[in-house]
């Protein structure tokens, strides 16, 4: 672990992209060599039960770093207590052009505008059953970029239908700023004919399937608070089983001046931490314990964990902290939850 900061210095040196594919590529082959094997188990943490599913620690991978869950084995290695893989949509796209993955590396972030590049659910499933991984396994799901925005739910049921019997929890994401007009399926009415039909699915596909599979929301962290009441209110009316806070911001506040800032996509890692902070606090307040809550977004030490779950978390996820601290983070984190 604490190797890493070399690590980040050679990595820092090649194209973000590249450093993403190269990493994901070198915990594969870490993990085959079992390499992976004299990593040290991070501390125990008090396991805790969310969404009817037993998760052995709070710390979880984000969706977005892992695809097409080609690297499951190697990243349940470095001590996460569950994997979100994804997102993936029904058919294989290759996302934006690229460059599409910026360091702001003096703000600690990131960002991207990567639109849903995947190889689609089929190959995903196929990673899966090929992974060794019995944990905790989340899946995102999105739609097809080229899919019309009216038909953006028929997207959503094929991918439930084919990864619910793969998956621990199944994660709707309705909230990347980078594939056009995703977000206004956020919006009052769109969200609560969505959320009619995944429930009416999820509840076709637990007879079908003899179990039951959560479903959770992942929205923005650019609402105002009355959106964030309206979506939490439509979350317990259609009883939803969680909600994830936050995906990616829009806002350059935090950032403006530097390199890379006015790159187009979402902005994640520690300018982000505020805004989604901030969500999750509305939430809890709404909420008031109906259905639990996920909170991502600018976590880069256990303080900032820690700071998650006072607002009303009750599990965190990373992505953009690994970039920066290294797999040493989840140990970090496991430490202060502790």
């Amino acid at each position: 672990m604490t190797l890493y900061p070399l690590a980040r210095s050679l990595l820092f040196q090649l194209d973000a992209e590249v450093a993403h594919d190269f990493t994901l590529s070198s915990l594969r082959i870490a993990e085959r060599l079992a390499l992976l094997k004299c990593y040290p188990a991070p501390p125990v943490c008090k396991p805790r039960q969310v969404m009817g599913l037993h998760f052995p620690n709070p710390v979880g991978l984000a969706a977005g770093l892992d695809k097409n869950a080609t690297a499951i084995d190697g990243m349940a290695a470095l001590g996460f207590g569950f994997i979100e893989v994804g997102t993936v949509t029904p058919l294989p796209q290759p996302g934006n052009p690229k460059p599409r993955l910026f360091r702001i590396a003096p703000a600690q972030g990131i960002v991207n505008r990567f639109g849903f590049n995947n190889l689609g659910v089929d190959q995903l499933l196929r990673n899966v059953q090929a992974a060794k991984y019995r944990g905790i396994l989340g899946i995102n799901i999105g739609k097809n970029f080229a899919t019309p925005m009216e038909n953006a739910v028929d997207d959503y049921l094929i991918c439930l239908q084919k990864v619910y019997a793969h998956a621990s929890y199944v994660t709707v994401n309705i909230s990347s700023p980078n594939t056009k007009n995703l977000r206004a399926l956020q919006e009052k009415e769109a969200l609560s004919a969505l959320l009619a039909k995944l429930k009416q699915a999820q509840s076709r596909l637990a007879d079908q399937h003899g179990k039951y599979v959560p479903i959770a929301l992942k929205i923005a962290p650019d609402l105002a608070r009355e959106q964030v009441h309206e979506i939490a209110d439509l979350l317990m009316a259609h009883k939803m089983d969680g909600v994830i806070a936050s995906n990616t911001t829009l806002s350059r506040d935090l950032v403006q001046g530097l390199k890379h800032a006015e790159e187009t996509g979402g902005l994640s890692g520690a300018p982000v931490r505020e805004k989604s902070t901030w969500v999750i606090r509305e939430l809890a307040q709404r909420l008031q314990g109906t259905l639990p809550i996920i909170g991502v977004g600018g976590i880069l030490t256990g303080d900032d964990a820690q700071e998650k779950i006072s607002a009303g978390a009750d599990l965190v996820q990373v992505y953009s902290g690994l970039i920066y601290k290294g797999p040493g983070l989840v140990h970090e984190i496991c430490r202060k939850l502790t």
